[in-house]
């Protein structure tokens, strides 16, 4: 039987993770305290319990309970303090689980009431992740992301100061939120303004919505990337398409089964579109809220879907392909990933 490596030492890139989502719970606790921000009940007891909530997406209601838990973590981030012990968390919880290179999703809309401003907010985030990186040594970015809630014209905005800060920190620009609300082409100008200016595109699709929502990423936004993805293993088709051009889709298999897309771990289609050539990279999404980080997701794909050492190592090369990190940074971590293969 073959020995089997410890993931967590597996070089990989981490390009699906969101801000408040990245939280430790003993942050969200110490914040909440420190701030006097009263957290609902089933959030607190859950951070205490070190249990995830009860969550299940699939459903209005389900959703909105959701977005109330997570609206109330990040109800806590009130001072650039705040953010640059988020940030640093992160950076230190993605070493731990061998990530090299991580691309960290924020709506700074959200934080921009309690920074200052937009600009403010974004600067503060883009400041952190400067610092953290220079100081752990994580190659750390920003990908910038819209609200598909609210007005095309709101992501307009945050794409044209995504592509002022091009240069600053920012590699990318996404939707998030509910994909069942509001179509991906009244977003078409938004992610028009980041491509032009050499963004990647990399929407959220194919989650709680199915196969059509990954197709309009490709054919109204353009989409580099596809958050999630998962669902286009419900259209061959559509699998071969994103194989043929090499469009990463970011899959949370912990996410997924949290927020009721499948029941189970075995469930969610990894191995389908593995082996249809879609290229994978494994991420954690909210593991605030999920209970697990980007090193479980490997051990997901090995447990419940019989992935090999050798198809872990292809799919955290994928991840690295798929990453805006510099050409001499992938060359390093793919040099890693033969490295931990031949160990």
């Amino acid at each position: 039987m073959e020995r089997e490596r410890d993931v967590s030492e597996l070089p990989k890139a981490h390009l699906h993770l969101h801000f408040t989502g990245s939280m430790r719970p003993s942050t969200v606790l110490e914040l909440a305290d420190k701030h006097g921000v009263r957290l609902p009940d089933a959030l607190t007891e859950a951070l205490v319990g070190g249990e995830p909530p009860r969550l299940r997406a699939t459903d209005e209601r389900g959703w909105f309970r959701f977005q109330r838990l997570y609206d109330a973590a990040r109800s806590c981030l009130r001072e650039p303090e705040d953010i640059q012990r988020l940030v640093r968390e992160a950076a230190e919880e993605d070493l731990r689980d061998g990530s090299g290179w991580l691309e960290i999703q924020v709506d700074p809309t959200s934080y921009a009431p309690r920074m200052g401003g937009l600009i403010p907010a974004l600067e503060v985030i883009l400041d952190a992740v400067e610092t953290t990186s220079r100081e752990t040594g994580l190659g750390m970015r920003v990908l910038v992301a819209a609200n598909r809630m609210k007005h095309p014209l709101d992501a307009r905005t945050l794409a044209r100061l995504a592509t002022r800060y091009a240069d600053r920190g920012v590699v990318g620009f996404g939707l998030s939120n509910d994909e069942r609300r509001g179509m991906a082409r009244d977003f078409d100008r938004a992610f028009g303004i980041a491509r032009e200016a050499g963004l990647l595109s990399a929407p959220h699709g194919g989650e709680l919505a199915g196969p059509s929502s990954v197709r309009d990423c490709l054919d109204d936004l353009g989409a580099n990337r596809i958050g999630h993805g998962v669902r286009a293993a419900e259209d061959p088709r559509l699998m071969k398409r994103l194989a043929d051009r090499q469009v990463t889709c970011e899959v949370c298999p912990a996410s997924n089964v949290a927020l009721g897309v499948y029941e189970k771990p075995e469930d969610v289609p990894l191995r389908t579109l593995f082996e249809a050539g879609v290229p994978l990279a494994l991420g954690a999404d909210d593991p605030l809220l999920f209970g697990s980080r980007l090193a479980a997701q490997y051990e997901i794909a090995r447990q419940y879907h019989g992935f090999t050492d050798a198809e872990l190592a292809e799919v955290a090369r994928q991840s690295v392909r798929g990453s805006a990190a510099p050409e001499d940074v992938k060359a390093k971590l793919l040099a890693g990933v033969d490295d931990w293969l031949a160990s």
